[in-house]
């Protein structure tokens, strides 16, 4: 439950994203319809997922130096690489999200880690305060 939870919240922080980064960062779904670009969005909140739970990992260990010498700002960079090949794995498969250059990337990977983070700290809050009031 808390993995479907995880995904529509990532959903609602990529929709947030676009509103605020129309002319950079476009979403396209695979039909004209509300369902079809609102289950574009949960997939690629899907797959936005997979690839920082797959390949953000190797990265952020490879690139740990440069997160030390830059005292944690290449994390940008490396949100932003990690946004921009969601955005080009999304295209291969004929729709999803599409990003004008990698400087788009840098912020909607930004404006999506903030997004996340506040919403995250929202429903999980109410959830945990749930389960301490079952004890």
């Amino acid at each position: 439950m808390r993995f479907l939870a995880t995904i529509v919240l990532n959903a609602i922080a990529l929709w947030l994203t676009t509103l605020i980064l129309g002319a950079g960062i476009t979403v396209t779904a695979y039909e004209e319809t509300n369902l079809a670009l609102i289950v574009t969005y949960l997939l690629l909140a899907l797959v936005w997922g997979l690839v920082n739970a797959i390949i953000g990992k190797v990265v952020r260990f490879v690139s740990f130096p440069l997160y030390c010498l830059t005292l944690g700002l290449f994390a940008l960079v490396v949100n932003g690489f990690l946004f921009w090949l969601v955005a080009w794995l999304s295209e291969q498969a004929g729709f999803g999200i599409a990003v004008d250059n990698f400087w788009w990337a840098i912020g909607g990977a930004l404006l999506m880690g903030i997004f996340s983070a506040i919403l995250n700290g929202i429903f999980n809050n109410r959830s945990r305060s749930r389960d301490d009031d079952r004890d």
